[in-house]
């Protein structure tokens, strides 16, 4: 859902995939081809926040701020599950591990990488291409060409999610048994092999 904040409307580029159970409010600005996952909580409503195209900002992420900030995502920055992002600046082609929190006035350089679960402290600020972990999270090494690509290929699955979504997303009633089942013995063995596969 989208949702005015004063005189604050929410601008996103026709290209976005903003799922339904997101919620986005006031002084917001999403470029293209960038993905929302559902529960995103993005609260422009104390300051603005710029999410620049090509960024993904997956399931139940929450973005806000203190009175007076600008949160910015720089172009292609990925925000992976349950992060929060607090009053930060994310370079260009940063990687943010899940359920990282990353507080007020951080500012990463481009193309860094925050491991899973990290915390970064208020005000700290990480040059280009660092890998930072722990909590409280420190640069423990240069991210490599290697990372790089794998973070960048990554991006580009989520670059090219939203038009997915558009073509082959939608809301459906659930199936009540395996497809095209005879008997109840095939039903079961279908839905032990489809288990299966699910589940190694």
């Amino acid at each position: 859902m989208v949702y005015a904040f004063q005189q604050h409307i929410p601008i996103i580029h026709e290209s976005a995939f903003l799922h339904p159970q997101a919620a986005v409010t006031g002084h917001v600005i999403i470029g293209r081809d960038v993905y929302i996952g559902p529960g995103a909580a993005i609260r422009g409503d104390w300051g603005k926040i710029i999410i620049e195209d090509g960024c993904n900002v997956q399931e139940n992420c929450t973005i806000h701020m203190f009175p007076g900030t600008t949160v910015l995502l720089k172009e292609n920055a990925h925000i992976g599950h349950g992060a929060v992002i607090h009053g930060a600046t994310i370079g260009r082609n940063c990687l943010i591990g899940m359920n990282s929190v990353l507080m007020d006035n951080v500012i990463l350089g481009d193309e860094c990488i925050v491991g899973a679960l990290s915390f970064i402290k208020a005000d700290e600020q990480f040059e280009n291409r660092s890998l930072i972990v722990g909590n409280p999270a420190k640069r423990i090494k240069a991210v490599s060409d290697e990372m790089m690509r794998w973070k960048t290929e990554g991006t580009q699955l989520y670059q090219s999610l939203p038009e997915t979504m558009r073509q082959h997303w939608h809301p459906v009633e659930p199936l009540r048994s395996m497809p095209n089942e005879t008997s109840e013995e095939q039903a079961t063995a279908g839905y032990k092999t489809w288990n299966q596969t699910r589940n190694p």
